[in-house]
């Protein structure tokens, strides 16, 4: 059981993965996942892939829990996940009022 702390300390995930994915969570998935591919590419593990297709955001709350625990990185994340899912980041479509 990882320890509740607020620290922003990562042990193996590199920092400029936990900042790309805060905006970007497909494409930093994508490249951490290219890079950690083998040369011959024989081994490519495809449950990984979709789920990061699918479900960024939670494919990245599962990368940080199991890195550090509930860190100030995976708090943040959690934050990203409710305004994504939440609907308070996305644009508003809305209706013109008609003339009639």
């Amino acid at each position: 059981m990882h320890p509740f702390t607020f620290s922003l300390v990562t042990h193996t995930l590199p920092v400029w993965f936990l900042l790309v994915g805060l905006f970007l969570p497909r494409i930093a998935l994508l490249v951490r996942w290219w890079d950690s591919q083998p040369a011959n590419f024989h081994s490519i593990g495809l449950i990984p892939l979709i789920a990061s297709i699918l479900v960024p955001r939670i494919v990245f709350l599962f990368l940080i829990y199991n890195d550090a625990g509930i860190t100030g990185w995976f708090l943040l994340h959690a934050v990203a996940l409710v305004i994504a899912w939440g609907g308070f980041g996305g644009s508003q479509v809305r209706r013109r009022s008609s003339d009639y």
